[in-house]
């Protein structure tokens, strides 16, 4: 019975033990909290110029899907403006690039090399579009970066602390 109590008192013990850091690191922890209450102001940050993109793409009539040339040449002016669109798509952010390689007794047997462009493009507008010879119709856009701001303010709001208040 005396080793069953020695038990006891040493359960308890550590119990005890337990509970005081736990009380005790919650004081320390709500110690470190401010006792003010503070008011933040935030202001939007301008960038201080924006340029303007061109991109200029092609497509080929003849290739196109359609029963007769009128229809050819609309299909063309359409893909010409994708074209441009995937420009610059590549201008805004980049192209990735994926490449391959294989090797079979120290020679080269494949080389493979994928790109790709994932984007979205707000605010371009055409300057125009236009046939380049017979066969081509070309698409000229033009992206103004402060259209494209703009639009981005009206979404996202970018900030930056202005001043801060403790009371």
């Amino acid at each position: 019975m005396l080793a069953n109590e020695r038990k006891t008192s040493q359960r308890l013990k550590k119990f005890s033990r337990t509970c005081l850091c736990v009380v005790g690191l919650s004081l320390g922890l709500s110690a470190c909290q401010s006792p003010f209450t503070k008011h933040v102001e935030w202001e939007t940050i301008e960038p201080e110029n924006y340029p303007i993109l061109n991109a200029v793409g092609y497509a080929p009539i003849d290739a196109q899907l359609g029963l007769d040339l009128s229809s050819k040449r609309l299909q063309a002016m359409k893909a010409s403006k994708l074209d441009a669109y995937r420009e610059l798509a590549e201008q805004v952010y980049g192209q990735k690039v994926d490449g391959e390689q294989s090797l079979a007794n120290l020679v080269l047997t494949n080389n493979q090399l994928q790109t790709s462009v994932e984007g979205v493009i707000r605010g371009a507008r055409v300057v125009k579009t236009y046939p380049v010879g017979d066969d081509t119709y070309a698409t000229e856009l033009q992206l103004d970066m402060a259209i494209v701001y703009d639009l981005y303010l009206a979404t996202a709001k970018p900030q930056k602390i202005r001043k801060v208040s403790y009371y």
